[in-house]
């Protein structure tokens, strides 16, 4: 599983003859530090992970935000076409994302919102996903604790952010860290929606190093390792809150 990542740091400190080599070696035969130099000229990385970060934290605030009230409004509340509004959240859960990218590039062109931090988050405004996994928290919470908040005087609003939101609090850090990765890992919508290279994210960027018919790979891999540092950098910091996360939800 490490493999990839071993290759990748070992090819970004490779001459281009030697890492097209076959077969292949293993170790470089001298370190070429000059292909970060060139992936950085290449690249304005400030932007690229100003835009990344921008577009994780966006779509984390909307989904941990919007999955949570429209969950728990699943979960525990009735209303008229209830059953048929969390139908068609289960279609779009099935439905490839693929589908969706057209339509919803239309719109953000007709807004005139593309090549914009707004037109990366789009997307993540609503997430199918997040309203799903939320629902089932709330479920899992027994309505005696919404009862006994009622007669203590709560009304449905504050017996939702003050007595269900905190209780489902592993729900939504796994719920986060779900949404993270993911967004971090979006090629497509990024590569559609922004063609301006500044504003562009870390992968989109990453995969304008790709030539149409040679690529550079050291350093197109050197490039890659300095887009994973800040992935890195919060797995260390929340190791603990991933593995709960993923663990919590039976992930792999």
């Amino acid at each position: 599983m490490i493999f990839p990542f071993v290759w990748m740091i070992l090819t970004s400190s490779k001459t281009v003859p030697e890492s097209m080599l076959i077969p292949p070696t293993i170790l470089p035969k001298q370190l070429m530090l000059d292909n970060f130099k060139e992936a950085i000229a290449s690249l304005p990385f400030a932007n690229l992970y100003i835009n990344t970060i921008l577009m994780v934290f966006f779509r984390v605030v909307c989904a941990v935000l919007f999955s949570s009230m429209a969950g728990y409004a699943f979960a525990k509340l009735e209303f008229r076409g209830k059953k048929l509004l969390f139908g068609i959240v289960l279609i779009q859960m099935s439905l490839p994302s693929q589908i969706f990218i057209i339509p919803q590039y239309q719109m953000v062109a007709k807004m005139g919102m593309a090549n914009t931090i707004f037109a990366l988050v789009f997307p993540g405004l609503v997430s199918a996903f997040g309203v799903f996994f939320l629902r089932q928290a709330y479920m899992s919470i027994p309505d005696e604790v919404g009862e006994a908040a009622y007669l203590d005087g709560c009304n449905q609003w504050q017996t939702f952010y003050k007595i269900m939101f905190p209780l489902t609090g592993t729900s939504v850090a796994a719920l986060t860290i779900f949404t993270a990765v993911f967004a971090y890992g979006d090629l497509m919508w990024p590569l559609v929606v922004n063609s301006d290279l500044k504003m562009m994210t870390l992968s989109s960027g990453l995969s304008t190093l790709r030539g149409q018919f040679t690529t550079n790979f050291p350093v197109l891999m050197a490039g890659s390792l300095l887009a994973m540092l800040p992935m890195v950098v919060l797995y260390l910091i929340f190791q603990r809150q991933f593995v709960e996360g993923i663990a919590g939800t039976g992930g792999k």
